[in-house]
């Protein structure tokens, strides 16, 4: 049994989240420990947030100190980073145990770079403070004046509670974009059809065609419900524009029209803005994409509207 300990009082976003990397990282078997008494805390195997000390070599997380402890780029590290940089492995072999070492430590930095960082940041001051971010929202668990009878200690651990199931859906969403990219990386190994990514699945694709550096493709086919789509790749990552977009001719066709214009008969739609198509079949959604390619309507400027 770990025993974990940080300061008790008013909690923030940090020092919760930093106990539910330590609560998933032991499956559960630690107890915790809410104090600012000095004695009791040196008796606890690891002390987060509190203390006045960092020495990762004797598990002391504080990140109060005139000298607090840096990321690499000089982003300040609040003690959910420090906790997780530890210990942030370990929570993620407890929950995805069948998970490769590549894949783990993939997620842990999307997660380092994302949700944790942008708890650091917010915990330093270093982030404008919104109403809707999540660290305010978790701070929100903190009992009122007028809740007088509400125990912080049970406050602090249900607060945990609502970290630790949005911890998992990112780990899952993180987990899926790995996957994501190793699937889009097998799909460009054994392309027929130039220019044309066919997925099995209906899997996110963007981040991966841009961090495996497709620069050759300009379509993605994949299945959508029990129809299929063809969506023309932007050229950059998080533009509405496309490398080459749909036919001007299909532009806000349906069914028949569309069918009629392309001699794809199961084609069923395409998008005004000429960023997606579909048909019934993925045969049919190959080929609209392959007319797609051989049409060379290039024009990278196309905004979605």
């Amino acid at each position: 049994m770990l025993k974990v300990a940080t300061h008790s009082g008013t909690f923030h976003a940090d020092d919760v989240f930093a106990y539910a990397i330590l609560k998933m990282a032991t499956a559960g078997q630690l107890e915790l420990i809410r104090t600012r008494d000095g004695g009791r805390l040196a008796e606890a195997d690891v002390v987060f947030d509190v203390g006045g000390v960092f020495d990762p070599a004797a598990r002391r997380y504080d990140h109060h100190m005139r000298d607090k402890p840096l990321r690499a780029d000089g982003a300040p590290y609040s003690s959910a980073g420090l906790v997780w940089r530890d210990f942030g492995l370990d929570a993620l072999r407890a929950y995805l145990p069948e998970a490769s070492s590549e894949t783990l430590d993939k997620i842990w930095r999307s997660l380092d770079g994302g949700l944790i960082r942008d708890v650091d940041l917010m915990d330093n001051g270093a982030t404008t403070p919104m109403a809707g971010h999540f660290s305010t929202l978790v701070e929100a668990w903190n009992p009122t004046f007028a809740e007088e009878t509400r125990d912080e200690n049970d406050a602090f651990r249900d607060a945990s509670i609502v970290v630790l199931a949005v911890f998992a859906r990112v780990i899952a969403r993180a987990q899926a974009a790995v996957l994501a990219v190793d699937a889009v990386a097998l799909a460009a190994r054994t392309a027929v059809y130039p220019g044309i990514l066919v997925l099995e699945q209906r899997l996110p694709w963007e981040d991966a065609v841009f961090d495996l550096n497709l620069t050759e493709i300009f379509y993605v086919v994949r299945p959508a419900g029990t129809d299929w789509t063809c969506s023309a790749v932007p050229p950059e990552k998080g533009s509405f524009a496309q490398r080459r977009p749909l036919p001007d001719a299909w532009a806000g066709l349906r069914d028949e029209a569309l069918a009629k214009v392309s001699s794809v008969p199961d084609a069923t739609f395409c998008h005004p803005a000429r960023f997606v198509c579909g048909a019934r079949s993925r045969d049919g959604a190959v080929a609209l994409a392959r007319l797609a390619v051989a049409s060379g309507e290039e024009n990278s400027f196309l905004l979605i509207h």
